[in-house]
């Protein structure tokens, strides 16, 4: 359940624009992932769907030839580039497990290349422009977390980032790092008055995964506005990293493609467990109630 090294370890977070193309998203993202590695990360995180842009705008049967096997083509490519560069990738795709059956999907590759598992998203959205439910069954193999080379790390997806149940389950298997990939962003006729608001009710509860948890916090969002139907959606982008005690570490921008680089001790792990003792005094035996919907 522990890390398998206690030195710094450093992330990196992959902030960019989508276009049409997805050979061509695919290749900026593994430069971008590349040039990472070289600079010092040791842990790579892609955005959500970073393959395509966010095609859940409009329910539209032409999007699921997006999909693609896993292990497939792109998981492939990102396997040779941890191999390469002994880096640890968390890789965002949209899974094709059977005909009419869909996933969002997260894969977890360790350094030397080894495909560790995959976290298929568990809450699945069905908002305007945020039409998920129409593409993704919802993931069937629970909140998971993984020892890599580098630290134990556990994979949520975006629309998870609100559910603190989510976070809770996934840092009860030990995870240090929590990985949001993630596209979420403005409808362009709500950003002035609700925008801020919007944003920061966002920020803050990842934040608060990480005090609760006491561990980091990595979330990693695209940026561009995309217009698929309607007037599209405006990616806040804004990529950040918290650390234990719910600290603002590293952010983006809201408007530029960037490698978000920070080093993280996963020893402040212990050690704010330790102090704020949070696991520790949890009352299980009197939470047998919150698998029901409501207390009426």
């Amino acid at each position: 359940m522990t890390s398998p090294t206690r030195d710094p370890v450093t992330v990196g977070l992959i902030q960019t624009s989508c276009s049409a193309h997805p050979a061509e998203n695919v290749e900026r993202t593994r430069s971008l992932a590349d040039r990472a590695a070289r600079e010092g990360a040791q842990i790579v995180c892609t955005q959500e769907l970073f393959r395509s842009q966010y095609f859940c705008q409009s329910e539209d049967h032409q999007y699921f030839a997006l999909a693609e096997p896993i292990p497939g083509p792109t998981t492939e490519v990102f396997q040779h580039l941890a191999r390469e560069r002994q880096v640890v990738m968390v890789v965002s795709l949209f899974e094709r497990r059977a005909p009419g059956v869909y996933h969002n999907t997260a894969v977890v590759i360790d350094a030397d290349g080894t495909l560790l598992g995959r976290y298929r998203k568990m809450h699945i959205p069905d908002d305007p422009l945020f039409y998920e439910k129409f593409y993704f069954t919802p993931g069937d193999l629970g909140f998971k977390a993984w020892t890599t080379r580098y630290g134990r790390i556990g994979v949520l997806v975006c629309w998870d980032q609100w559910y603190p149940e989510a976070a809770r389950l996934t840092a009860l298997q030990g995870a240090e790092i929590l990985f949001y990939p993630t596209a979420i962003g403005w409808h362009p006729a709500e950003k002035a008055e609700h925008g801020v608001a919007q944003h920061s009710a966002w920020e803050t509860i990842q934040r608060g995964h990480a005090i609760a948890n006491g561990c980091y916090v990595a979330a990693v969002n695209r940026i561009g506005h995309e217009k698929l139907a309607g007037e599209g959606i405006e990616f806040w982008g804004q990529s950040f990293v918290a650390g234990p005690s719910g600290q603002i570490l590293a952010k983006a921008s809201a408007d530029r493609e960037e490698i978000l680089m920070t080093t993280v001790d996963l020893r402040r792990v212990e050690e704010t467990r330790t102090h704020w003792p949070f696991l520790r005094d949890r009352r299980i035996d009197a939470y047998g109630d919150i698998t029901r919907r409501l207390l009426d």
